[in-house]
């Protein structure tokens, strides 16, 4: 039920492609809402569907913690938990672990944590996070990693690397062992390996020559966005996509600033997703074709235009930068709904957009207005 084609590429490197799941099949290049606990922030599943999100992601480590997977499991999987009947990609939860630094201790076997709700302790192994994985019945399924600090030495990037590549050898062979234990037929599933290295070309390479011999149907580059400078994470995302099977969709993980976006598809990526759209807008930073709108500036008291007076977005077509404004103002729920509304279909909008330019043989030149138009943005 799975099948991922390359339909245009332009010399620079970009694909323009569809990937198909068993719910459903995704445009590619292609942008991925986060929906860490099983939800879109401020959004609900027929929001999404209306933006015309066909994949969203979904985390391993807050489901596995609550409500549970055993739980999602017996309740029918993912899909019929949270009424989302198209595409879901889970990670594994390496990089909320990163994240718990003084929560956790990792070792060879696994990290051993203590939940950040109540203080318990956990396991999580390689395994493990595959075992949850299946329970949720995701379409795509990420390997556990360990994601380390930017900047970090070559030493400790060389050692968690090698961590990498024996817990990926290890989530891949209990992956073939035990997908047969999937919720319903049609939660097939696809494993991903995830390429780390740090900030040094050369292991990034030879992470993903260890990945390959593990044979995954797809690969994303792990542990960049983490506060290195943006050249930097094109320049490590591209050491890796050179090296990547060409049929094979590759995944950027936790990427990036509306203007960046097509940075990433000259390089090859397939698969981005960021919080940064749900994040900001709840923050009131709202993101338009001209730069960024800070919401709550009085400069915007009275001003009755829409977000973006370019944006076909349901929010764009009714409601006026002075409404947004005075909901925030007043610390209305309605205020992060539309701005994340907006925010999403934004972000959503720019990969069509992208996608139209790649097969146009317009992508460069779609860049380069987009990055002038938010060096010289709206505040």
């Amino acid at each position: 039920m799975f099948s991922f084609e390359v339909s245009h590429t332009n010399s620079a490197g970009a694909r323009r492609g569809r990937l198909t799941t068993p719910h459903g099949t995704i445009e590619t290049p292609a942008f991925m809402p986060v929906g860490t606990q099983a939800t879109v922030k401020a959004l609900r599943q027929e929001d999404l569907e209306e933006l015309g999100a066909c994949i969203i992601l979904s985390n391993t480590y807050h489901l596995f913690l609550r409500p549970g997977h055993e739980l999602i499991r017996k309740l029918g999987g993912l899909h019929k938990f949270m009424s989302w009947n198209r595409a879901i990609l889970t990670d594994s939860g390496g990089y909320q672990v990163f994240s718990l630094s003084d929560l956790r201790k990792i070792t060879d076997d696994g990290v051993r944590f203590r939940s950040h709700l109540d203080g318990a302790e956990h396991v999580l192994t390689p395994e493990k996070a595959t075992e949850i994985q299946l329970a949720l019945g995701s379409d795509i399924a990420m390997v556990l990693d360990e994601c380390i600090e930017t900047p970090a030495p070559r030493d400790r990037a060389e050692a968690a690397l090698e961590r990498t590549t024996a817990w990926a050898a290890r989530a891949r062979k209990y992956f073939l062992e035990n997908s047969g234990q999937k919720v319903a037929p049609e939660n097939e599933q696809w494993q991903f390996g995830i390429v780390q290295g740090a900030t040094f070309a050369d292991l990034r390479r030879e992470s993903a020559r260890q990945l390959l011999d593990l044979n995954f149907p797809g690969y994303a580059v792990g542990g960049l966005a983490v506060g290195e400078p943006h050249d930097v994470t094109c320049e490590m995302a591209a050491a890796v996509t050179a090296l990547l099977p060409q049929d094979r969709p590759r995944y950027l993980m936790g990427v990036g600033r509306p203007e960046q976006l097509a940075d990433y598809v000259v390089l090859g990526i397939d698969m981005m997703d960021c919080v940064l759209p749900t994040r900001a807008a709840r923050h009131a930073c709202l993101y338009t074709g001209n730069g960024r709108v800070l919401i709550k500036n009085a400069r915007y008291a009275q001003d009755q235009n829409p977000i973006d007076e370019n944006c076909s977005c349901s929010v764009c077509r009714r409601y006026t930068r002075a409404y947004l404004r005075h909901l925030f103002a007043a610390g209305e729920l309605t205020a992060a709904i539309l701005a994340t509304h907006h925010n999403v279909h934004f972000y959503l909008d720019i990969m069509r957009q992208i996608r139209e330019a790649i097969e146009f043989g317009n992508l460069a030149n779609f860049s380069s207005a987009l990055r002038t138009r938010y060096t010289a943005g709206s505040a």
